[in-house]
């Protein structure tokens, strides 16, 4: 098989990702787990098991899903990623990304509620910085495109940066049978809807490999790169070890 073969092939799966990890704070952690025992307690029958919910060491952000299925591609993009490093802090202004989540949607195109595959939390760039944030996530992906390791059909993709919070592909039901089945969100909806879940912090863009975790629960590592750093004292919520999670993982 070709490489233009391979990467079009329905028989080939997305095995990487271009992420945007999350430093959460513990009262996002509480929340989050709060959120996940109350729609479990108040959904049952409704599709919704536990196995469907994001863990909280591994929220993120997606840039790019990628198809890396051999050793020679994971090592080109990883060193795609370390080579934009210095254009993605430019487009940052080489100043920190703080964002806010709130509320619940579905993803376009992916359900809606009474009939949901995934739910997501939308963001907000505090400070204003959304341009920053999409600019900088338009510089990885352009250089992954023109490395050729994008699909086309992601290629003109739009990119909606979200956090899932629920992912009905990752039910044990689905990993068995091999199809997913929506669940009921709408008792969700209604109670979490406007919910505030709080504000974090993005210390670094990863290139992460699908279903392997490092020592942290986080998804490995295959290569980082640097956001600019959290200012002293901008962001007190920050009192967890989350934000020293990624450390070990270098």
């Amino acid at each position: 098989m070709s490489t233009s073969q391979a990467i079009k092939s329905k028989n080939v799966g997305y095995t990487h990702f271009v992420s945007l990890p999350l430093t959460l704070p513990d009262e996002m952690v509480t929340k989050l787990n709060n959120f996940k025992n109350s729609a479990l307690q108040t959904n049952k029958g409704l599709g919704i098991d536990k196995s469907i919910f994001i863990k909280p060491n591994t929220l993120h952000l997606t840039v790019q899903m990628l198809k890396l299925w051999n050793t020679d591609r994971i090592e080109a993009a990883a060193d795609v990623l370390r080579r934009v490093s210095p254009k993605v802090m430019d487009a940052l202004e080489r100043r920190p990304v703080y964002i806010r989540l709130k509320g619940l949607e579905c993803m376009p195109d992916r359900g809606t509620p009474p009939k949901a595959y995934v739910v997501h939390a939308p963001l907000e760039v505090i400070g204003g910085g959304i341009d920053r944030l999409k600019r900088a996530c338009r510089v990885i992906i352009d250089a992954f495109i023109e490395a050729g390791l994008v699909l086309e059909k992601d290629a003109n993709r739009g990119l909606l940066l979200h956090a899932t919070l629920m992912n009905a592909g990752n039910s044990k039901s689905s990993k068995t049978s091999g199809k997913t089945e929506p669940f009921d969100a709408r008792t969700i909806f209604a109670q979490y809807g406007s919910e505030e879940w709080g504000e974090c912090y993005i210390r670094e863009a990863h290139l992460s490999q699908r279903f392997v975790y490092d020592g942290n629960g986080y998804f490995h590592c295959c290569a980082s790169i640097p956001f600019p750093e959290e200012k002293q004292g901008a962001f007190p919520m920050m009192k967890n070890s989350f934000q020293k999670m990624f450390s070990t993982a270098k």
